[in-house]
Order: C-alpha cells, then sequence, then structure tokens
C-alpha cells in the first residue's frame, strides 16, 4: 500500500479514481493535520496537496468557513454562501456577542462619535504617536471593572497572550499550562523559550505532580497559565485549586478571561469573580473581541507588572494601537453592562434552556458550565456532516475539527447569547435534534 508521507504510515486503500487518502468507500480520511507535517524540497508542495483536499471538502459542502456576512450579528444573520453564489438567513449560534453589545445603540454611537473627532486611526503605536486619552480612558475603565489596580490594552488577545508571556517567562523559567490552553498561550510558550509542562486537562493532581517536581528542579520562576473557559470545550479551569496550589509551589498565576468577560461573575467581570477569588489572580487576561464588542486585548493585574508589560512586551511596543473609534466602543460597552444587568441575567436563562434541551435530546455536552456548548462527536466526517445538516436547515453553528480541538475529538461548538428568543431556542434544539438524526449522531427514534 502506499504511505502517507506526512506520517509514513500505510494509506487507507482507495476505490480506483477516488482522492488520495481515501478509503473503500472513497471518503479521504485525510485531516489537515496531514499537511503541516508533509515533507518536500518544494515547500510549496504541501500548499497544493491541500488546495485539492480543501476543494474536495467545500464540493461536499463540509467546509463552511470564512463565508461574509452582509448583516449586523444578532440572533439571526444574512450570510453570502460563496459555494452557492447566494445569500442565506441562518438563526445564528456562531457569535460570540454574548451581552449583544455588538448592535446596541450607544456603541455604534461611541465608535461613529469618536471616529469623526479623531479619524479612522492615529496609525502609531502607544508609545510613537498611537495613543489617545480614549486609550488611557479604557485601561482605567478595564482596571475598575476587572477589579484591578492597572491595565494594559493590546492590539489584540492573541498579541496580549504573546506579549505577556514573553515578556515575563525566560528560558530558565517555567510555564505550567492546561492542555487545552489556547493557541495564543502555545505560541507565547514557544516564543518565551521557557521549559514548557502540560498538565492533563483541569486535572489538579496532575498540576500539583508538575509543580512539585519544577519547584525541586529549577531555580527560575513559575507561571500557571489556563483559560477560564475552555474555547472549544465551554468548561471552566478549577481556579480555586489552582490558586491553593499556586500558594503552595510559589508560582503565578495567569487565566486568560476570553469567554468569561461579560459572562461570568456577578457582574460579568470573569472567572476571578465567578469564584469569589478577585485580587488572588496574579494576571487576568482577556479579548474585547467578544462580549465587548469591540476588538483588542487586554491584561490587568499589579501596577508594577503592568508597567513592565508596557516596556517589554514586543506586541505592544512595536505594534499599531486600536482606533480611537473602537477604543470609544469598548467604553460605552462597559456603561452597558454597568447599567443593563438583566442582558447577563438574560444570557443565563437563555443557556440553561438550551442547555436542557440538549441534555434531554441525549446531546454530550461534556462538562459546559458557559456560554459555549459542545456538542461532542469524536469522528470528522460525522461532525462535518452533521454540520452541513444544520445549516441546511436554516442555523449557522461552527463545525470544530483538527487543529480546534484534538484528532477523534469533534464538535460542533453552539455559542448562546442573550438575544435568542425562546422561539429561537426552541427551534434550535428541533434542528440539531433532526439533523444529528438524520446523520447518525442520535438514534431514530
Amino acid at each position: 500500500a502506499a504511505r502517507n508521507t506526512a506520517t509514513g504510515t500505510p494509506e487507507p486503500r482507495r476505490a480506483p479514481g477516488s482522492a488520495p487518502g481515501a478509503g473503500p468507500d472513497g471518503w479521504d480520511h485525510r485531516s489537515m493535520k496531514d499537511f503541516t507535517e508533509q515533507r518536500d524540497p518544494d515547500l510549496f508542495a504541501k500548499t497544493r496537496s491541500f488546495a485539492g483536499y480543501l476543494r474536495s471538502r467545500e464540493k461536499d459542502r463540509l467546509y463552511w468557513y470564512g463565508m461574509p456576512l452582509h448583516s449586523k450579528c444578532g440572533n439571526r444573520a444574512v450570510i453570502f454562501d460563496e459555494l452557492e453564489g447566494r445569500k442565506r438567513e441562518f438563526l445564528m449560534f456562531a457569535s460570540n456577542n454574548y451581552l449583544g453589545l455588538a448592535n446596541h445603540p450607544a456603541v455604534i454611537e461611541a465608535v461613529v462619535d469618536a471616529t469623526r473627532t479623531y479619524g479612522a486611526t492615529h496609525t502609531g503605536s502607544r508609545f510613537i504617536g498611537g495613543t489617545n486619552m480614549l486609550h488611557k480612558e479604557l485601561e482605567r475603565r478595564l482596571a475598575a471593572f476587572k477589579q484591578r489596580p492597572a491595565c494594559i490594552v493590546y492590539p489584540g488577545g492573541y498579541s496580549a497572550n504573546l506579549g505577556a508571556i514573553s515578556a515575563l517567562v525566560k528560558s530558565y523559567d517555567t510555564l505550567v499550562v492546561d492542555r487545552l490552553n489556547h493557541m495564543s498561550i502555545v505560541d507565547g510558550a514557544r516564543l518565551s523559550g521557557a521549559v514548557r509542562k502540560i498538565y492533563r486537562h483541569n486535572d489538579m493532581a496532575d498540576l500539583e505532580r508538575i509543580l512539585s517536581r519544577s519547584a525541586a528542579e529549577g531555580t527560575g520562576g513559575r507561571l500557571i497559565v489556563a483559560d477560564g473557559v475552555f474555547s472549544m470545550h465551554g468548561d471552566v479551569c478549577d481556579l480555586p485549586e489552582i490558586v491553593r496550589l499556586a500558594k503552595e509551589y510559589d508560582a503565578r498565576v495567569m487565566i486568560d478571561d476570553a469567554h468569561s468577560t461579560g459572562v461570568l461573575g456577578v457582574r460579568g467581570s470573569g472567572t476571578a469573580e465567578h469564584f469569589g477569588l478577585k485580587g488572588e489572580v496574579d494576571l487576568e487576561l482577556g479579548t474585547m473581541s467578544k462580549t465587548l464588542a469591540g476588538m483588542g486585548g487586554f491584561v490587568v493585574g499589579e501596577e508594577e507588572v503592568v508597567e513592565y508589560l508596557r516596556y517589554y512586551s514586543n506586541s505592544y511596543v512595536f505594534a499599531a494601537n486600536i482606533p480611537a473609534g473602537v477604543a470609544a466602543g469598548l467604553i460605552a460597552a462597559i456603561d452597558v453592562i454597568e447599567a443593563e444587568p438583566e442582558r447577563l441575567k438574560r444570557l443565563w436563562t437563555n443557556i440553561g434552556t438550551l442547555r436542557g434541551r440538549l441534555l434531554e435530546a441525549g446531546f454530550d455536552l461534556e462538562h459546559s458550565e458557559s456560554a459555549i456548548l459542545p456538542i461532542v462527536i469524536g469522528d470528522e466526517r460525522r461532525a462535518m456532516e452533521m454540520g452541513r445538516a444544520v445549516r441546511a436547515r436554516g442555523l449557522f453553528c461552527q463545525t470544530v475539527v483538527y487543529p480546534g480541538v484534538p484528532l477523534g475529538d469533534a464538535r460542533l461548538r453552539v455559542s448562546v447569547t442573550c438575544e435568542h428568543t425562546p422561539p429561537d431556542l426552541d427551534l434550535a434544539a428541533e434542528i440539531f435534534v433532526d439533523a444529528a438524526r438524520e446523520t447518525g449522531v442520535l438514534p431514530t427514534p
């Protein structure tokens, strides 16, 4: 049998005329992982291999990524289907607009007014012409919202992780990270050059084992980094135990609140507030492109630490700042969160409703405790087929395969917002059940 050049393993026997990697049924069993490991003297050989694979997946309507929106992103959205050449309206369950702030009039007006006043952008980095008083005010408001002394704003959430980790942690230090952390944390660890220790997902015994060994072996510092809400799984880190172990083994803690800010806690302040541990987490990081309905990232913590990050985070020093109009919109978003707490209550009512319906139907939602409800399927082909069946019924959610999740852990990722209505949730539950039965994810009654 032919060998897979990516992995060195025999390829499945395929039918005559079928695609490379295809089995007897004509299905191409390759995943995106195969094209990261393909070795060839021509660096672009992998791109040609992937192009054929991608066209095949798109032809079968299984890959449906990057389709452009033609409307605001609310409980429904109009998306242009490039594969069919037409616009389609979908019930939207793929948005991180958890509190509906992206469409709030006060947020939109703040963006427009500030843009008219200050222009589209200042075209500079924070140290060289890129700082506006609105950026200073945004940092002050974020620090107050997160109940921490100081805040630094980065151009993006990804760059916040890259910048903070690589500035604080060096080759003689140790990073201790959850296996399911976001890729920006993984890349920040690589960039830092630090010793990287990975503990099993939310396994505090494994975390303690690693901390105990690293304390005995090394002289450098230790930083524990975990997502507050794990973005593809919806579960929450065991922050109380992380904080306890950090104190016992003299380590620092950084929590990525990308999907926690505006969702967890009585005020929506995030994971630390959710567990009553405000002030116990050394660094709280977040993105402003989800609940806060803008763009950029931030880190809050002690003033001396934040000041150090300003001078030693390359992704802050050497990158252009977010526009002043965006900063104004973010300030307005914080105003709305504080003035309209009913949005957070409505979000959690919606989460409970849809979660209950999906569990009752027999779906595996793992240990989700957030606005992210994963419909776990495992098999990549079946997940893509169910995603296609869901879209055919007029609902859009994310089909997540490698590298979004490990191989064999494919799923649909359902994001709930406060803008979903009770009829939306009823219809969504019906669509998921019908699509799952059609594709064999759930048995037919």
